[in-house]
């Protein structure tokens, strides 16, 4: 079993969807479960590794910021931008509505002496932070201030409207495991503060709700960002603790924007998230395979699905250094995947997108020529006598009496075997020879040759200045399309 355990508290960005990414592809690799746990018992922010650091300041200040409704729409983005990028899953969980467990894990643990009550403030914490600075040390929180606590201080400080929040009791030593992606990993349990794992509320916190999950779900690997890897120090002591089995864990380095800059949901991410992405026109398939391949050195080559991504998946090649993201590298990889789509795909792309009217003949003419997906639509319009004639100089007037004239010239059998000749392709035919032999007489009686007359062309039959083969493209529309775009001009 992997999961992906994302906390509702804003729309899913690259960083995120890149961990749910390896998640899945590891997953599916191995033929283990994939859950998507949202991890919703405090709707805070990310799961702050701050936590471990004595921040129990940082967790009372969370106390306000509860599930709601905006929470739940939240966890609906998540699951459509997964669902948009190609995911699935097994089974999904919400760590609000799994208390009870929480709840017996924390009796046991205090219980047995690993989960003690501590009474400071915030401000007092913030003093002794400030204290340790000033001496030039680490800030690591002192146990004695509350395991030394006598049942009398207990009693003073509640009688003073103090409620305890509730720390974790480190065994110390050493902690060490071998990780997927980053190698041998090793922390000394003694040099880090006891992590506040419930609030003073009695609701438990990231580190301890996680490791409950953990065992009771049967994760065995976990693929996480390399921001963590404090966090699986102490998770993997809290695992101990309740008697589960340890999983193996993987840490990647987290990705950055172009300039350099961390990811997170809450500043410099509003380019990267996969919704501005999704609007953007970025194809799904090329976001996974850039994604998955990002700091691996693989080539970013376009793939034909996505399971060709989980047959060449290799977890280890993503131990290197912080990787950047590339809005050209992947755009490119995006128009590249559109140009190679097979027809089966690129029909339920267009379905998903709305987009109707197009058939494989067309997809066949112009998929090489798209940048975005939507890009289809002018096409469409185009083939439907839509659009209306291109503004042209004296030149291009003059141009299209030459071409019309031309064409209605022609012998309508040069057109068959290529289209049916009343402007409703079949889809076919490629329209190279009867393009050639119009081209012929465009150029005696026109005396333009090449660009000269390719462009001016295109321009009076397309609008655009570039596009697909003239002779797919006549061969798609027929000759009755060709006649009423020039006609549009005359």
């Amino acid at each position: 079993m992997l999961r992906f355990a994302p906390t509702p508290s804003g729309l899913l960005h690259c960083g995120n969807a890149r961990v749910a990414l390896l998640n899945w592809l590891r997953a599916r690799q191995t033929g283990a479960d994939f859950l998507l746990r949202f991890d919703d018992t405090a709707v805070s922010g990310d799961n702050n590794p701050a936590a471990i650091k004595g921040d129990s300041d940082t967790a009372a200040k969370n106390d306000d910021k509860d599930d709601d409704n905006g929470a739940r729409e939240l966890r609906d983005a998540i699951e459509t931008d997964l669902r948009w990028l190609g995911l699935d899953w097994d089974r999904t969980e919400r760590q609000s509505a799994r208390a009870q467990l929480y709840e017996d894990a924390r009796t046991r643990l205090v219980a047995e002496g690993r989960l003690y009550p501590c009474y400071e403030t915030p401000d007092e914490l913030e003093a002794m932070r400030r204290e340790a600075k000033e001496r030039g040390r680490a800030f690591t929180y002192d146990r004695a201030l509350a395991l030394d606590l006598t049942a009398d201080d207990r009693a003073k400080f509640e009688r003073e409207g103090r409620v305890p929040h509730w720390r974790f009791r480190l065994s110390g030593g050493e902690v060490s495991w071998a990780d997927m992606s980053a190698g041998e990993k090793s922390f000394n349990l003694s040099s880090l503060s006891d992590p506040v794992v419930a609030r003073a509320d009695g609701r438990v916190l990231y580190l301890l709700a996680s490791a409950v999950d953990d065992i009771e779900t049967g994760v065995t690997e976990v693929v996480r960002g390399a921001d963590h890897v404090v966090n699986t120090a102490v998770q993997i002591d809290i695992v101990r603790a309740l008697g589960g089995e340890v999983p193996k864990f993987a840490h990647i380095p987290l990705v950055r924007t172009g300039g350099g800059e961390d990811l997170s949901k809450r500043a410099g991410a509003s380019d990267w998230t996969l919704a501005a992405l999704r609007g953007a026109g970025v194809e799904p398939l090329a976001l996974a395979c850039y994604l998955s391949r990002l700091g691996t050195g693989v080539p970013m080559e376009p793939v034909g699905g996505i399971g060709d991504l989980v047959e060449d998946f290799d977890l280890g090649l993503h131990g290197g250094g912080a990787p950047r993201l590339d809005r050209r590298a992947l755009s490119r990889l995006s128009s590249r995947t559109l140009h190679g789509l097979e027809w089966s795909r690129a029909e339920l792309r267009l379905r998903d997108e709305g987009i109707s009217g197009v058939d494989e003949g067309m997809w066949r003419m112009v998929s090489g020529n798209l940048t975005v997906l939507d890009d289809i639509r002018y096409w469409v319009s185009l083939g439907a006598g839509d659009l209306s004639a291109p503004d042209v100089d004296e030149g291009g007037s003059v141009l299209a009496r030459v071409a019309l004239s031309t064409l209605t010239a022609m012998d309508e059998s040069v057109w068959q075997g290529d289209s049916d000749g009343d402007g409703d392709s079949d889809g076919d035919g490629d329209g190279a020879d009867a393009w050639n032999a119009w081209r012929e007489l465009l150029e005696e009686a026109s005396g333009l040759r090449g660009r000269n007359l390719m462009v001016p062309l295109r321009l009076l039959l397309t609008g655009r200045r570039d596009g697909p083969e003239f002779g797919a493209l006549l061969g798609y529309y027929g000759r009755s399309w060709a006649i009423n775009r020039l006609q549009l001009i005359n």
